[in-house]
């Protein structure tokens, strides 16, 4: 099946990922072109997920800085769960599950 969408515009978003000697990201930022704001901003953990259709299969990017802090790293999985069962609901009208997730991501939350 052809693609019969007309592209109107194009989005970049970069990572930058600053290893030390034992190649351990000691330093992150991004940008994005359509991000207000303007320039880079400095990051300590981010988490990309990109859907190969033809392998059927998600892959991955997580990555953290040697210096993210326990606690930060947990409260960017408890809102990493909330936001995922957000997107889940918008992307496939199931309320339903979206509820299950967020049950689970308070759950997760509240430990």
């Amino acid at each position: 099946m052809e693609n019969k969408d007309k592209i109107v515009k194009t989005s970049e978003i970069s990572i930058k990922v600053h290893l030390d000697e034992k190649y351990i990201p000691a330093k992150m930022d991004w940008d994005a072109t359509d991000s207000s704001g303007g320039g880079r901003k400095d990051t300590k953990a981010t988490m990309v997920a990109i859907w190969d259709h033809q392998a059927k299969e998600a892959l991955r990017i997580d990555l953290w800085t040697k210096d993210m802090p326990v606690n930060e790293m947990n409260h960017f999985f408890y809102q990493t769960l909330i936001t995922m069962s957000d997107s889940y609901r918008r992307a496939t009208g199931n309320q339903e599950m979206s509820e299950e997730m967020k049950a689970f991501a308070k759950q997760f939350g509240q430990k």
